[in-house]
């Protein structure tokens, strides 16, 4: 893998052997516990260490029961006339095209989803590998908590928390942070 270029805040470049080409960082949002019931998607590219482009669309769930209002705002007025997984899904193909890695905060959960919805659609999943910045947190920051707003706030990165296209966003400025404080992809990794 080659190096790349990080800016190190100071105008001047770090160069990291350790981040991908090509990473896309995502966050669902679910509308109740099974885990086809995605109700938005947010995604966050990342080229050359930099975030060169983000994509958000809230998506219409298998069903109208929306639980977890009270976690994302969205209730299901919002999401029925939206399109379904399999309706955006060429956009989202589109979008993670060449991705080396998936990238995550409690990535675990985001490839349930990612996969379930697949699923329910009669569309292959990808079978990118998936970095998780939960994991990378919970291994090598000093904090008492690794959830998300946490580790954002830790960073300095803002964050409008459970809403898909900040929280996408997010977990791709953690990722560059990790790599560039050196943690290795193998810290990262899921399976």
């Amino acid at each position: 893998m080659s190096s790349h270029a990080l800016p190190d805040g100071a105008g001047s470049t770090l160069h990291s052997p350790l981040l991908p080409l090509s990473a896309v960082a995502l966050d669902f949002e679910t509308a109740h516990y099974d885990a086809n019931s995605a109700c938005s998607l947010g995604l966050a590219k990342i080229e050359n260490a930099h975030i060169t482009q983000t994509w958000y669309h809230l998506i219409r769930p298998p069903k109208p029961q929306v639980l977890f209002t009270e976690i994302h705002g969205l209730t299901w007025p919002m999401l029925k006339d939206q399109p379904t997984f399999a309706e955006l899904w060429p956009e989202i193909a589109q979008f993670i095209a060449g991705a080396d890695y998936f990238i995550a905060h409690n990535a675990a959960f985001d490839k349930r989803v990612l996969y379930a919805s697949c699923k329910a659609a009669g569309i292959e999943s990808p079978r990118t590998p998936f970095c998780c910045t939960l994991q990378g947190a919970r291994k090598n920051l000093p904090l008492a908590s690794r959830k998300l707003n946490v580790v954002c706030n830790y960073y300095g990165i803002a964050l409008d928390h459970h809403n898909a296209a900040s929280d996408a966003h997010a977990a791709a400025a953690i990722f560059l942070r990790l790599q560039k404080a050196g943690i290795p992809l193998k810290d990262l990794r899921i399976r």
